[in-house]
């Protein structure tokens, strides 16, 4: 029985362990809502120095992965149609920390409404691959896609608003 309480109770401790982020997942992840508020604000000048000078990735909006040089198309492609980001909340899924690396991974939901106010909430999953450089952490890859409707995101710990 005493045996049985000791495996319990570290096994428990271990799974709190495992639940709490890390210095560099903390820091990444307020990193995260910058980007998005950088989007919002239209800030494009803060928001093209989260990006590593060699990122690769594909977001969901492209045919194809693309370099720095192509990472406001999307918002370009959102600006051209007369539509701003009005309100998002990311919800953390999951993030890990190794070396001088992390990842993240989140759903974002995002309205994105006309200048009448119209727009609807969409959901994507988002992954970042955050790399330790001399001045600070930056994004070296990523990805994204889109939600599928009949599948909503589970609800999250720690949800994060914005």
């Amino acid at each position: 029985m005493q045996r049985t309480c000791i495996v319990l109770l570290l096994t428990l401790c271990a799974s709190i362990a495992f639940a709490q982020e890390s210095p560099d997942e903390a820091a990444v992840w307020k990193l995260e809502q910058s980007y998005w508020n950088d989007v919002k604000t239209h800030d494009l000048v803060s928001y093209r120095a989260l990006w590593h000078p060699e990122f690769l990735g594909w977001p969901y909006v492209s045919p194809a992965p693309q370099q720095k040089d192509h990472i406001v198309d999307w918002i370009d492609q959102y600006t051209a149609k007369g539509l701003r980001l009005r309100s998002y909340s990311l919800r953390p899924a999951a993030s890990h920390a190794t070396g001088g690396l992390v990842v993240t991974y989140y759903w974002l939901t995002a309205t994105w409404e006309d200048k009448n106010g119209h727009g609807e909430p969409e959901t994507s999953r988002i992954t970042h691959t955050w790399l330790r450089t001399p001045t600070g952490w930056q994004i070296l890859g990523g990805m994204s896609a889109a939600q599928p409707p009949a599948a909503p995101p589970p609800a999250a710990q720690g949800e994060a608003k914005k």
